[in-house]
């Protein structure tokens, strides 16, 4: 099984991601970002784009690497990973769903004046950072539109990471 974390920068994916691999036995976590470095670090580079999800092979590349980690592991992989664009979620979903791989989507969801807070204090990538105010909107727009009616929301503007991912390990486990 996949659990995926979606939702847009600051909602609480990265730290929230090891706490639910905590709670659920035999569970790992994947980042399938490091599958768009992947493709990043190839040279000449791929055509340029502002985001390596746009790139065809990313979506396959996810839904192959996942596959084979499971037929190798099995057990749960969480997978922290913002996916926007609907039509990029309906071929990771129906890719993992012809391997018979059940997917648990949740959406960590924050009001925007809480992402604004949690991106303005962000010490990973600094505050205020450009790239993840960015996707502010997208997010809102992919939440009214698609992305809420298709995944569990679970809403972080006043949980902790522990609280999210207690939420969630008990969803999965029920």
């Amino acid at each position: 099984m996949i659990v995926w974390l979606n939702g847009t920068h600051g909602a609480g994916k990265t730290t929230t991601s090891p706490l639910v691999q905590q709670l659920i036995p035999d569970s790992r976590v994947f980042d399938a970002e490091k599958v768009g470095e992947t493709l990043m670090d190839i040279t000449p580079g791929l055509p340029e784009t502002d985001n390596f999800q746009h790139w065809p092979p990313w979506r396959p590349l996810v839904v192959e690497t996942a596959r084979r980690v499971l037929d190798y592991t099995g057990g749960i992989l969480v997978v922290p990973m913002t996916v926007l664009v609907e039509q990029y979620w309906r071929e990771i979903s129906t890719g993992l769903a012809q391997h018979d791989i059940p997917v648990r989507h949740f959406v960590l969801h924050a009001d925007q004046d809480t992402l604004r807070g949690r991106i303005a204090g962000d010490t990973v990538l600094g505050p205020n950072s450009p790239f993840r105010l960015k996707y502010l909107e997208p997010y809102a727009e992919a939440a009214r539109t698609w992305l809420h009616d298709e995944a569990e929301v679970v809403d972080t503007t006043h949980l902790t990471p522990a609280q999210a991912a207690l939420q969630i390990a008990e969803a999965v486990k029920s």
